[in-house]
């Protein structure tokens, strides 16, 4: 029954784009002060990192991420769906960063990286925060049960290299700086998690590292996501 009444359109609470997950290695072998330590400061440097990244490219955060969720021993980095494709990236970025923290602590022994691009739901939890749950956090946790893992790589589902792909195509100059900084990835990986379930991505990697800027975006409105 159509009463002539117009309805406002809810604002969107699922989203469908990158998410990166950094995993601290051996985080749980750390003592409790070493754990407290490393958490802290990778926190610190990692938002310097985003703070000169998002003022190269002149624009703010939420821009360019949706949200963080912490793991204990790393975090979720859930992008804003306008940015989908450059978490490959991103994470490529994260994992150059940690080789400089390394250098200060010696029982660091740096992060596993994945990217998946797939589904998250916002909700507010217990206390009023905005947090995500969905398929697209759980199944980028599965990709960190690769056994062939390399440290300096980053574990890229076949769903974000897709993503991928399609940003370079839409930011040519990227593949440009990429093949400058002497991109490479592996053939196509295929593995089973500890359910018996299958999962195929590559692995990625820089032969020379660096902290890549995001490209300038217009963004006319968020709402839009």
């Amino acid at each position: 029954m159509n009463l002539g009444v117009k309805v406002a359109k809810a604002p969107s609470r699922d989203y469908n784009t990158d998410i990166v997950l950094v995993d601290i290695i051996s985080f749980s072998q750390l003592t409790p002060r070493q754990q407290l330590q490393l958490i802290e400061y990778l926190t610190q440097s990692y938002t310097r990192m985003l703070e000169k990244l998002l003022s190269n490219s002149d624009m703010n955060l939420s821009q360019m991420i949706l949200d963080f969720i912490s793991t204990g021993d790393g975090f979720y980095c859930i992008l804003n769906s306008r940015m989908k494709g450059f978490g490959t990236i991103l994470g490529l970025s994260f994992n150059h960063f940690s080789e400089l923290i390394a250098e200060k602590f010696s029982y660091f022994k740096g992060i596993r990286v994945a990217v998946h691009t797939g589904r998250v739901y916002a909700f507010k939890d217990i206390l009023g925060h905005q947090n995500y749950i969905g398929d697209g956090l759980n199944h980028c946790a599965r990709f960190l049960e690769q056994k062939d893992y390399t440290i300096s790589t980053v574990f890229v589902s076949k769903a974000a290299y897709k993503s991928f792909n399609n940003f370079l195509k839409l930011y040519p100059d990227f593949e440009a700086l990429l093949l400058e900084q002497q991109f490479k990835h592996s053939r196509l990986q295929t593995f089973k998690d500890k359910h018996d379930n299958s999962w195929s991505g590559y692995l990625v990697w820089l032969r020379k590292g660096s902290v890549i800027n995001p490209p300038h975006i217009k963004f006319n409105s968020l709402k839009e996501l």
